[in-house]
């Protein structure tokens, strides 16, 4: 059913010329005079000093003043040379006692910048919606649902994402970098390297991390603790890539059609306004129960198959002969046609609730690319690229990549890659008995689907307070929170989780 690792897919746009400095951008180090090696052998310019702007935003009434910093941290490898350089954006308030959490989105490929500008930063556009144009001008306005006002916030876009590149060419890219576990080690040794830069290392540590960002969740909290003597408090894993093997062996297996049939059943609810974590508890029954049985006996029992496609049918409001065709597996791009096939319009696999247009509506198969994932790129990088150069003053002399397919095609996954990061989950849990993660889900997404979470974390040993590890989901797709109500549940439910007011 999926055959390469989603893109994360959260957008935000930034307002240009929104923001005045209220501070001129300073530097706290010189600037390098040595230019960078690149990655083709030629040479690039140094990227500039760190730089600063201070800001306000207003939430729930109270002003927050924070300082903005854009820089970069050097990757090295085991003889110490340079062979990479990491660009952050840092969001800090005054404060002895505030907690750090570090951000990182997914793809592998995508910067920070979806989780950045669009769902926890202090400024955010609406965005994610039936309707959006990338061409229209976006309108910037304080975020309600910022994670600053108890939590300084660390983004951070890995080798080959946003400004962040490699100083060596793509073979050795590929070794040192673009690989599922070296990956996690240099991303670890990021955060490491930033706390140890800004004197933070005694501060409570957060982690947050979207699709292939919430698969990266696990496997750099255990690493940390484990090999660099770094304890993360917390965990939230949105939308999170979590468990790739659940996909696989749909031939036999019945776990990839439970994982999105419930998550189809959603997007037919919401069409219909009855969507609701009432409405689901008995589809989600139904799948991890009949539905499950019934796949499993095959053949075997006629009058049982009969009774699932005639209940697939309701559960989803599609077509009976579709269903039928089917054998009531719905693979998620066939479902994305038919959905919307009598509009000549696709659904997206990110919220399968937004659509555009089908180009090739007569085609045999999907001929273009995803309605959310087309829309995005160019809105999220010229934004950014605003933000970096001309509101916070880091002047880079470099392309932006909101979201690289570049690193994508280099990817190398490692032997253990589809095993997902549950391995890792069960394990940080068990070293720390005061680590809590919440893992974070809309109902309507297809990429990652909720079902996937559900299912792992219920076969986890309790360890103790079981509560420790929950999943949580909320009306939307992959990007949930660009919705206010999701949002705000969601930022509710974060504050319990760090214990703030």
């Amino acid at each position: 059913m999926r055959k390469s690792l989603p893109f994360a897919l959260m957008v935000a746009l930034l307002l240009p010329g929104f923001a005045t400095p209220a501070a001129a951008a300073d530097s706290d180090k010189p600037a390098a005079s040595a230019q960078a090696a690149g990655k083709d052998g030629f040479q690039l310019p140094p990227f500039p000093a760190d730089a600063h702007v201070t800001q306000t935003a207003t939430v729930d009434g109270r002003t927050l003043k924070y300082t903005v910093t854009v820089g970069s941290l050097p990757v090295r490898d085991e003889k110490g040379r340079t062979t990479g350089e990491v660009v952050f954006t840092a969001y800090t308030m005054a404060g002895n006692d505030r907690p750090v959490t570090f951000a990182l989105n997914g793809g592998p490929g995508a910067s920070s910048v979806y989780l950045n500008l669009g769902a926890i930063g202090p400024k955010k556009v609406d965005f994610g919606v039936e309707g959006d144009s990338p061409s229209e001008r976006p309108t910037l306005h304080d975020n309600p649902g910022t994670w600053l006002g108890f939590t300084d916030l660390v983004f951070i876009d890995p080798i080959g994402t946003g400004y962040s590149r490699a100083l060596v060419d793509d073979k050795e890219a590929t070794k040192q970098f673009y690989s599922t576990d070296v990956d996690i080690k240099y991303l670890s040794r990021i955060m490491y390297d930033w706390l140890v830069k800004n004197g933070r290392m005694d501060a409570r540590k957060y982690y947050v991390g979207e699709s292939y960002g919430g698969f990266r969740g696990p496997r750099i909290t255990e690493y940390m603790q484990t090999q660099l003597g770094v304890a993360m408090s917390g965990v939230t894993l949105i939308s999170p890539y979590l468990d790739p093997g659940a996909w696989s062996d749909d031939t036999v297996s019945p776990l990839p059609w439970m994982t999105t049939l419930p998550s189809i059943a959603a997007a037919h609810l919401e069409r219909e306004g009855k969507l609701s974590a009432e409405t689901m508890a008995p589809v989600i029954a139904y799948t991890r129960g009949e539905y499950a049985t019934t796949l499993m006996k095959g053949r075997s029992d006629p009058a049982a198959t009969e009774a699932m496609i005639r209940k697939v049918t309701d559960l989803t409001g599609l077509d009976p002969l579709f269903v039928r065709r089917s054998g009531g597996r719905l693979e998620t791009q066939a479902y994305l046609r038919e959905v919307y096939r009598a509009e000549g319009k696709l659904g997206s696999r990110y919220d399968s609730n937004v659509t555009a247009w089908d180009p090739f509506p007569y085609a045999p198969r999907q001929q273009t690319g995803d309605p959310i994932l087309n829309g995005i790129i160019a809105p999220t990088t010229t934004a950014m690229v605003h933000f970096v150069t001309q509101t916070v003053g880091w002047k880079v002399d470099g392309r932006y990549n909101a979201l690289s397919y570049e690193v994508n095609r280099l990817w190398h996954e490692d032997d253990d890659a589809q095993e997902g990061s549950v391995k890792e989950l069960r394990q940080a849990v068990a070293n720390d008995p005061g680590l809590r993660v919440l893992i974070a889900h809309g109902w309507d997404d297809l990429s990652c689907p909720f079902m996937v979470s559900v299912l792992a974390v219920d076969q986890m040993p309790a360890m103790g307070d079981a509560s420790r590890v929950q999943v949580k989901e909320y009306p939307g797709g992959h990007m949930f929170y660009a919705r206010p109500d999701s949002q705000a549940a969601l930022t509710a439910d974060v504050k319990q989780l760090y214990g703030a007011k």
